[in-house]
């Protein structure tokens, strides 16, 4: 499994959310939401200080975004593209079948 942030998203997190290096973002499923991997589940994310739990991370521009063993289920064999909806303004996710 791995992690693509876009630049388009990478942008978004650096201004809406005041993101610079050295900081790290922490995706993780939530219940009661919608999502194309799990029913019943969404993706979220949090910052946070600590990765030393991930099992899959990629750094963009310096800041982490990582995944933590506890919520690799979620993601049932695909990997994470992260990228941003201008027509939303918010970042939005895409799972691909991993290969």
């Amino acid at each position: 499994m791995k992690i693509q942030i876009s630049e388009r998203a990478l942008h978004w997190f650096k201004d809406e959310v005041g993101l610079e290096a050295g900081k790290k973002v922490r995706f993780y499923s939530q219940i009661y939401g919608t999502s194309p991997v799990q029913e019943g589940y969404a993706l979220a994310f949090t910052i946070d200080s600590d990765s030393r739990n991930a099992v899959v991370e990629t750094e963009a521009d310096g800041i982490t975004f990582f995944i933590e063993d506890a919520d690799l289920w979620f993601f049932n064999g695909h990997d994470l593209h992260v990228d941003y909806n201008e027509k939303t303004d918010e970042v939005e996710y895409d799972y691909i079948i991993s290969k």
